[in-house]
Protein backbone atom coordinates (compact mmCIF):
# COMPACT_ATOMS: atom_id res chain seq x y z
CA UNK A 1 0.00 0.00 0.00
CA UNK A 2 1.36 3.41 -0.98
CA UNK A 3 1.58 5.89 1.86
CA UNK A 4 2.51 9.41 2.78
CA UNK A 5 5.81 10.86 3.96
CA UNK A 6 5.55 12.88 7.18
CA UNK A 7 8.70 14.83 8.04
CA UNK A 8 9.31 16.23 11.52
CA UNK A 9 12.29 18.55 11.55
CA UNK A 10 13.91 21.89 10.86
CA UNK A 11 13.47 24.61 8.28
CA UNK A 12 16.20 27.19 7.65
CA UNK A 13 17.30 29.84 5.25
CA UNK A 14 20.79 29.04 3.93
CA UNK A 15 23.24 31.91 3.57
CA UNK A 16 26.01 30.56 1.36
CA UNK A 17 29.48 31.82 0.48
CA UNK A 18 31.30 30.02 -2.34
CA UNK A 19 35.05 30.41 -2.07
CA UNK A 20 38.07 28.83 -3.78
CA UNK A 21 38.80 26.83 -0.65
CA UNK A 22 37.55 26.40 2.90
CA UNK A 23 39.35 28.47 5.55
CA UNK A 24 41.25 26.90 8.42
CA UNK A 25 40.46 28.19 11.94
CA UNK A 26 41.43 31.84 12.27
CA UNK A 27 41.86 32.37 8.51
CA UNK A 28 39.91 34.70 6.19
CA UNK A 29 39.46 33.57 2.59
CA UNK A 30 38.44 36.27 0.09
CA UNK A 31 37.09 36.12 -3.44
CA UNK A 32 33.82 34.39 -2.51
CA UNK A 33 30.33 34.73 -4.03
CA UNK A 34 27.21 35.06 -1.85
CA UNK A 35 23.95 33.16 -2.43
CA UNK A 36 20.74 32.64 -0.47
CA UNK A 37 18.80 29.37 -0.60
CA UNK A 38 16.06 27.63 1.32
CA UNK A 39 17.18 24.82 3.60
CA UNK A 40 16.96 23.04 6.93
CA UNK A 41 17.43 19.28 7.00
CA UNK A 42 13.80 18.48 7.66
CA UNK A 43 12.46 20.90 5.05
CA UNK A 44 15.00 19.70 2.48
CA UNK A 45 14.03 16.09 3.09
CA UNK A 46 10.36 16.98 2.69
CA UNK A 47 11.06 18.70 -0.63
CA UNK A 48 13.09 15.70 -1.82
CA UNK A 49 10.16 13.36 -1.09
CA UNK A 50 7.56 15.67 -2.61
CA UNK A 51 9.52 16.06 -5.84
CA UNK A 52 9.44 12.29 -6.17
CA UNK A 53 5.66 12.27 -6.16
CA UNK A 54 4.87 11.28 -2.58
CA UNK A 55 2.17 13.16 -0.64
CA UNK A 56 4.39 14.92 1.91
CA UNK A 57 3.58 16.84 5.08
CA UNK A 58 6.07 18.84 7.11
CA UNK A 59 5.89 19.42 10.87
CA UNK A 60 8.11 22.21 12.16
CA UNK A 61 8.24 25.93 12.97
CA UNK A 62 9.30 29.28 11.54
CA UNK A 63 9.46 32.79 12.97
CA UNK A 64 7.44 35.85 12.08
CA UNK A 65 10.36 37.42 10.20
CA UNK A 66 10.58 37.73 6.42
CA UNK A 67 12.62 34.52 6.21
CA UNK A 68 9.70 32.57 7.70
CA UNK A 69 7.21 33.64 5.07
CA UNK A 70 9.70 32.94 2.30
CA UNK A 71 10.44 29.48 3.72
CA UNK A 72 6.75 28.53 3.87
CA UNK A 73 6.17 29.76 0.33
CA UNK A 74 9.10 27.71 -0.96
CA UNK A 75 7.82 24.55 0.72
CA UNK A 76 4.34 25.08 -0.65
CA UNK A 77 5.70 25.68 -4.15
CA UNK A 78 7.53 22.34 -3.93
CA UNK A 79 4.27 20.55 -3.15
CA UNK A 80 4.81 20.10 0.60
CA UNK A 81 1.79 20.40 2.92
CA UNK A 82 2.72 23.11 5.46
CA UNK A 83 -0.53 23.07 7.45
CA UNK A 84 1.35 21.71 10.48
CA UNK A 85 4.12 24.33 10.47
CA UNK A 86 3.82 26.66 13.47
CA UNK A 87 4.55 30.38 13.08
CA UNK A 88 6.01 31.46 16.42
CA UNK A 89 5.67 35.14 17.41
CA UNK A 90 8.90 37.01 18.17
CA UNK A 91 11.04 34.03 17.08
CA UNK A 92 13.63 34.12 14.32
CA UNK A 93 13.47 31.59 11.52
CA UNK A 94 16.44 29.20 11.53
CA UNK A 95 19.52 30.28 9.57
CA UNK A 96 22.45 28.21 8.29
CA UNK A 97 25.77 29.81 7.35
CA UNK A 98 27.43 27.62 4.73
CA UNK A 99 30.88 27.77 3.14
CA UNK A 100 31.42 25.78 -0.08
CA UNK A 101 34.75 25.32 -1.88
CA UNK A 102 35.57 24.67 -5.53
CA UNK A 103 35.45 20.90 -4.96
CA UNK A 104 31.92 21.06 -3.56
CA UNK A 105 32.95 20.35 0.04
CA UNK A 106 31.29 22.42 2.74
CA UNK A 107 31.31 23.69 6.33
CA UNK A 108 28.00 24.55 8.02
CA UNK A 109 27.01 26.43 11.19
CA UNK A 110 23.36 26.75 12.21
CA UNK A 111 21.37 29.22 14.34
CA UNK A 112 18.31 27.17 15.25
CA UNK A 113 15.81 29.96 15.96
CA UNK A 114 12.23 28.66 15.80
CA UNK A 115 13.47 25.11 15.20
CA UNK A 116 14.50 25.00 18.84
CA UNK A 117 10.91 25.74 19.83
CA UNK A 118 9.25 22.81 18.05
CA UNK A 119 7.59 20.96 20.93
CA UNK A 120 5.80 17.67 21.51
CA UNK A 121 2.39 19.37 21.67
CA UNK A 122 2.77 20.56 18.07
CA UNK A 123 3.76 17.07 16.92
CA UNK A 124 0.91 15.47 18.84
CA UNK A 125 -1.60 17.87 17.27
CA UNK A 126 -0.28 17.16 13.78
CA UNK A 127 -0.44 13.40 14.24
CA UNK A 128 -3.95 13.66 15.68
CA UNK A 129 -5.11 15.39 12.50
CA UNK A 130 -3.41 12.76 10.34
CA UNK A 131 -5.09 9.79 12.06
CA UNK A 132 -3.72 6.31 11.38
CA UNK A 133 -0.20 6.25 9.95
CA UNK A 134 -0.45 2.70 8.64
CA UNK A 135 1.48 2.59 5.37
CA UNK A 136 3.10 5.98 6.02
CA UNK A 137 6.77 6.74 6.60
CA UNK A 138 7.60 9.21 9.37
CA UNK A 139 11.02 10.79 8.94
CA UNK A 140 12.48 12.60 11.96
CA UNK A 141 15.64 14.70 11.85
CA UNK A 142 17.55 16.08 14.82
CA UNK A 143 17.85 19.82 14.23
CA UNK A 144 14.94 20.11 16.68
CA UNK A 145 14.91 19.40 20.45
CA UNK A 146 15.81 15.81 21.29
CA UNK A 147 12.71 15.39 23.44
CA UNK A 148 10.54 16.37 20.47
CA UNK A 149 12.34 14.00 18.13
CA UNK A 150 11.89 11.18 20.66
CA UNK A 151 8.20 11.93 21.10
CA UNK A 152 7.67 12.03 17.33
CA UNK A 153 9.19 8.57 16.95
CA UNK A 154 7.08 7.22 19.82
CA UNK A 155 3.83 8.65 18.48
CA UNK A 156 4.54 7.54 14.93
CA UNK A 157 5.24 3.98 16.01
CA UNK A 158 2.09 3.92 18.15
CA UNK A 159 0.01 4.98 15.13
CA UNK A 160 1.50 2.31 12.87
CA UNK A 161 4.00 4.42 10.93
CA UNK A 162 7.38 3.20 9.74
CA UNK A 163 9.98 5.43 11.36
CA UNK A 164 13.29 6.76 10.04
CA UNK A 165 15.66 8.79 12.20
CA UNK A 166 18.25 10.96 10.48
CA UNK A 167 20.60 11.48 13.46
CA UNK A 168 22.18 14.71 12.34
CA UNK A 169 23.53 16.10 14.52
CA UNK A 170 24.19 12.98 16.60
CA UNK A 171 25.12 14.83 19.77
CA UNK A 172 22.56 14.26 22.53
CA UNK A 173 21.07 11.10 21.02
CA UNK A 174 21.13 7.74 22.79
CA UNK A 175 19.19 4.48 22.75
CA UNK A 176 16.15 6.05 24.37
CA UNK A 177 15.72 7.97 21.10
CA UNK A 178 17.34 6.04 18.24
CA UNK A 179 15.99 2.76 19.67
CA UNK A 180 12.50 4.01 18.70
CA UNK A 181 13.42 4.10 15.01
CA UNK A 182 12.87 1.32 12.49
CA UNK A 183 15.70 2.68 10.34
CA UNK A 184 18.50 5.14 11.09
CA UNK A 185 20.72 6.86 8.51
CA UNK A 186 23.93 8.15 10.13
CA UNK A 187 27.07 9.03 8.25
CA UNK A 188 30.32 7.46 9.43
CA UNK A 189 31.02 10.07 12.09
CA UNK A 190 27.46 10.04 13.43
CA UNK A 191 27.43 6.22 13.55
CA UNK A 192 30.63 6.19 15.59
CA UNK A 193 29.30 8.85 17.96
CA UNK A 194 26.03 6.98 18.51
CA UNK A 195 28.01 3.83 19.25
CA UNK A 196 30.11 5.66 21.83
CA UNK A 197 33.34 5.66 19.80
CA UNK A 198 35.71 8.63 20.04
CA UNK A 199 35.50 10.64 16.82
CA UNK A 200 39.30 10.85 16.72
CA UNK A 201 39.45 7.04 16.55
CA UNK A 202 37.31 6.23 13.56
CA UNK A 203 36.69 2.47 13.27
CA UNK A 204 37.67 0.39 10.27
CA UNK A 205 34.63 -1.91 10.48
CA UNK A 206 31.39 0.04 10.22
CA UNK A 207 29.44 -3.20 10.03
CA UNK A 208 30.43 -3.84 13.64
CA UNK A 209 29.41 -0.28 14.56
CA UNK A 210 26.02 -0.78 12.93
CA UNK A 211 25.49 -4.07 14.75
CA UNK A 212 26.13 -2.29 18.03
CA UNK A 213 23.31 0.13 17.18
CA UNK A 214 20.98 -2.76 16.31
CA UNK A 215 21.66 -4.59 19.56
CA UNK A 216 19.54 -3.75 22.55
CA UNK A 217 21.02 -3.12 25.98
CA UNK A 218 20.28 -2.06 29.49
CA UNK A 219 20.08 1.57 28.38
CA UNK A 220 17.33 0.85 25.87
CA UNK A 221 16.38 -1.03 22.70
CA UNK A 222 18.33 -1.17 19.48
CA UNK A 223 17.21 0.00 16.06
CA UNK A 224 14.37 -2.27 15.00
CA UNK A 225 14.95 -2.86 11.27
CA UNK A 226 18.18 -1.54 9.76
CA UNK A 227 21.13 0.79 10.08
CA UNK A 228 22.23 2.55 6.89
CA UNK A 229 25.66 4.17 7.19
CA UNK A 230 26.32 6.67 4.41
CA UNK A 231 29.93 6.57 3.24
CA UNK A 232 30.16 9.70 1.08
CA UNK A 233 31.91 8.90 -2.18
CA UNK A 234 32.08 5.21 -1.23
CA UNK A 235 28.30 4.65 -1.28
CA UNK A 236 26.43 3.22 1.70
CA UNK A 237 26.49 0.27 4.08
CA UNK A 238 23.26 -1.56 4.91
CA UNK A 239 23.11 -3.73 8.02
CA UNK A 240 19.71 -5.24 8.75
CA UNK A 241 18.40 -6.75 11.94
CA UNK A 242 17.41 -9.87 9.98
CA UNK A 243 21.00 -10.48 8.82
CA UNK A 244 23.33 -8.43 11.05
CA UNK A 245 26.39 -10.48 10.12
CA UNK A 246 25.85 -9.98 6.38
CA UNK A 247 26.37 -6.26 5.74
CA UNK A 248 25.76 -5.03 2.20
CA UNK A 249 27.89 -2.28 0.64
CA UNK A 250 26.14 -0.43 -2.16
CA UNK A 251 28.40 1.51 -4.54
CA UNK A 252 27.89 5.20 -5.28
CA UNK A 253 26.31 6.67 -8.39
CA UNK A 254 29.05 8.64 -10.13
CA UNK A 255 28.54 12.30 -11.03
CA UNK A 256 30.66 15.44 -11.20
CA UNK A 257 29.65 17.24 -7.98
CA UNK A 258 29.11 20.98 -7.85
CA UNK A 259 27.73 21.35 -4.31
CA UNK A 260 27.34 18.53 -1.76
CA UNK A 261 25.25 20.60 0.69
CA UNK A 262 21.92 18.86 0.06
CA UNK A 263 23.16 15.38 -0.85
CA UNK A 264 22.38 13.75 2.49
CA UNK A 265 18.91 15.29 2.67
CA UNK A 266 18.09 14.24 -0.89
CA UNK A 267 19.25 10.72 -0.03
CA UNK A 268 17.08 10.45 3.09
CA UNK A 269 14.03 12.06 1.48
CA UNK A 270 14.26 9.73 -1.50
CA UNK A 271 14.64 6.73 0.81
CA UNK A 272 11.46 7.71 2.67
CA UNK A 273 9.59 8.29 -0.59
CA UNK A 274 10.62 4.93 -2.03
CA UNK A 275 9.61 3.07 1.13
CA UNK A 276 6.29 4.93 1.26
CA UNK A 277 5.47 3.85 -2.27
CA UNK A 278 6.08 0.22 -1.32
CA UNK A 279 9.61 -0.58 -2.47
CA UNK A 280 11.72 -3.02 -0.47
CA UNK A 281 14.57 -1.58 1.58
CA UNK A 282 17.36 -2.65 -0.77
CA UNK A 283 15.61 -1.19 -3.81
CA UNK A 284 14.75 1.99 -1.93
CA UNK A 285 18.37 2.40 -0.84
CA UNK A 286 19.70 2.04 -4.38
CA UNK A 287 17.25 4.67 -5.53
CA UNK A 288 18.20 6.99 -2.67
CA UNK A 289 21.90 6.77 -3.57
CA UNK A 290 21.17 7.98 -7.09
CA UNK A 291 18.96 10.80 -5.81
CA UNK A 292 21.67 11.94 -3.39
CA UNK A 293 24.25 11.98 -6.17
CA UNK A 294 22.03 13.91 -8.58
CA UNK A 295 21.41 16.53 -5.90
CA UNK A 296 25.10 17.50 -5.98
CA UNK A 297 25.06 18.51 -9.64
CA UNK A 298 23.60 22.01 -9.07
CA UNK A 299 24.37 24.75 -6.52
CA UNK A 300 22.10 24.89 -3.46
CA UNK A 301 20.69 22.29 -1.11
CA UNK A 302 17.46 21.78 -3.07
CA UNK A 303 18.10 22.94 -6.61
CA UNK A 304 19.61 19.66 -7.77
CA UNK A 305 17.11 17.36 -6.05
CA UNK A 306 15.64 15.20 -8.82
CA UNK A 307 12.03 14.94 -9.88
CA UNK A 308 10.36 11.55 -10.25
CA UNK A 309 10.94 11.58 -14.01
CA UNK A 310 14.63 12.49 -13.60
CA UNK A 311 15.24 9.80 -11.01
CA UNK A 312 13.42 7.15 -13.03
CA UNK A 313 15.56 8.06 -16.03
CA UNK A 314 18.80 7.88 -14.04
CA UNK A 315 17.94 4.53 -12.45
CA UNK A 316 16.38 2.99 -15.54
CA UNK A 317 13.11 2.48 -13.66
CA UNK A 318 9.67 2.69 -15.15
CA UNK A 319 7.03 4.15 -12.83
CA UNK A 320 6.73 1.84 -9.85
CA UNK A 321 2.93 2.05 -9.59
CA UNK A 322 2.60 0.89 -13.21
CA UNK A 323 4.86 -2.09 -12.62
CA UNK A 324 3.04 -3.00 -9.44
CA UNK A 325 -0.38 -2.77 -11.12
CA UNK A 326 0.91 -5.04 -13.89
CA UNK A 327 2.13 -7.47 -11.25
CA UNK A 328 -1.27 -7.49 -9.55
CA UNK A 329 -3.00 -8.27 -12.86
CA UNK A 330 -0.79 -11.29 -13.55
CA UNK A 331 -2.73 -14.48 -13.00
CA UNK A 332 -1.51 -18.09 -13.18
CA UNK A 333 -2.52 -19.96 -16.30
CA UNK A 334 -5.36 -22.42 -15.71
CA UNK A 335 -4.17 -25.79 -16.97
CA UNK A 336 -6.51 -28.57 -17.91
CA UNK A 337 -3.83 -31.23 -18.18
CA UNK A 338 -4.47 -33.47 -15.12
CA UNK A 339 -0.77 -34.34 -15.05
CA UNK A 340 0.05 -30.69 -14.51
CA UNK A 341 -1.47 -30.30 -11.09
CA UNK A 342 1.53 -28.69 -9.39
CA UNK A 343 1.31 -25.15 -8.11
CA UNK A 344 2.09 -22.64 -10.89
CA UNK A 345 5.44 -20.93 -10.68
CA UNK A 346 5.10 -17.33 -9.52
CA UNK A 347 6.28 -14.73 -12.03
CA UNK A 348 9.51 -12.94 -11.28
CA UNK A 349 8.96 -9.82 -9.25
CA UNK A 350 9.12 -6.97 -11.77
CA UNK A 351 9.80 -4.54 -8.93
CA UNK A 352 12.96 -6.29 -7.79
CA UNK A 353 15.95 -3.95 -8.15
CA UNK A 354 18.69 -4.82 -10.60
CA UNK A 355 22.31 -4.59 -9.66
CA UNK A 356 23.75 -1.12 -10.28
CA UNK A 357 25.81 -0.80 -13.42
CA UNK A 358 27.87 2.19 -12.37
Amino acid sequence: MSGRVIVVGSVNVDLVVRAPRLPVPGETVTGGVFEQHHGGKGANQAVAAARLGRPTLFVGAVGTDAFGGEALAALGAAGVDTSSVAVIPDAATGVAAILVDDQGENLIAVASGANGLVDTAAVRAAFRRLGSLDGDVVLVSHEIPTATARAALQMARAEGGRTILNPAPAAGLDRTTYGLADIITPNRYEAAMLAGIDRTKQPSDYGRVARRLLDGGGAGPGVREAVIVTLGGAGALLVSADAPDAPIVLPPYRVDPVDTTGAGDAFVGALAAALAEGRDLSGALRRALVAGALATTKPGAREGMPTRVELDAATGDEPFERRRSQEVRLEPTVRTDPAASAEPTAPADPAAPSEPTN
